[in-house]
């Protein structure tokens, strides 16, 4: 149902996809090394009440992707600038993992440009110590979804890794064409992610140093916490508690993908939060 656009805003290339629905606008921004068709089955429901769009964040998907702009600045100002060209004042923004501390950044400082806010398992909402930086290269061998990145020899060997990961672990349809979609043939023959080391090592920057919560949001907010999520105990919960002042928080079947390995479900708890948060 959706169709893929490119738009050139902030000196780059942004492609998102684009249901072209009546309704509320709905933005959903997806994790780190994903893009935009993750949450095809999620729009195709949204579809049916409202007008979403998925967007290929800067350095992810079929977007640019340059060296450097991973500051949560900058991609909040990609974000503002695509409202903009779809003529957009506000919209029910939902951000998943990376792009749910990026939400929070965003609403700290431009309330109005939400209707709601969606979190969808977020991450790291405090800054850390500079000394983690020192850690990044371990980091990035032990998280299992960068294991989809490569490179790989060729397509057989990609698809293997691709059926052990979490995100994929029904391998459906939907979740196959996921998986191949984040993936590109370099000349050399080998196969590797579209998302770019330069775009990891920026937003783990930004992400690990930059506070997303720092003040109170009146934004009507709902947290979404998967069963095998990332955020499980109590304490994990209490900064989104602090500082989101109309806050829900509604357990959903799955993992940190919930949308994608459980999207029924997923999309009826959203589309419920989202029916009560405009009336």
């Amino acid at each position: 149902m959706a169709t893929q656009k490119t738009v050139l805003l902030n000196q780059i290339e942004l492609v998102y996809l684009d249901w072209q629905t009546d309704g509320d606008p709905v933005l959903l921004l997806h994790g780190l090394a994903d893009h935009a068709l993750i949450w095809s089955a999620v729009g195709d429901r949204l579809a049916e009440s409202y007008h979403p769009v998925a967007v290929d964040m800067r350095g992810h998907g079929n977007s640019s992707k340059p060296e450097n702009g991973y500051d949560f600045d900058t991609v909040m100002d990609d974000l503002v600038q695509l409202m903009d060209h779809l003529g957009w004042s506000a919209a029910h923004i939902v951000g998943h993992s990376w792009s749910g501390k990026v939400a929070t950044y965003w609403a700290t400082r431009q309330p109005e440009r939400f209707l709601s806010m969606v979190l969808v398992d977020p991450i790291f909402v405090y800054g850390v110590a500079g000394i983690f930086r020192l850690t990044f290269p371990l980091f990035y061998s032990i998280l299992p979804f960068l294991k989809g990145m490569g490179p790989f020899a060729d397509w057989d060997t990609a698809i293997q890794q691709g059926k052990q990961m979490k995100q994929y672990r029904d391998w459906n349809v939907l979740q196959e064409s996921v998986f191949r979609q984040s993936l590109e043939e370099k000349p050399d023959g080998t196969v590797s992610s579209k998302f770019t080391k330069a775009a990891r090592d920026g937003i783990f920057e930004a992400v690990l140093r930059v506070p997303g919560l720092i003040q109170d949001i009146q934004v009507p907010s709902l947290f979404m916490q998967p069963e095998a999520g990332v955020n499980r105990f109590d304490w994990q919960l209490k900064p989104y508690q602090e500082y989101l002042q109309n806050l829900e928080i509604e357990a959903v079947p799955g993992n940190h993908w919930a949308f994608l390995v459980e999207p029924e479900r997923f999309s009826q708890t959203l589309t419920d939060f989202l029916a009560k948060s405009v009336n």
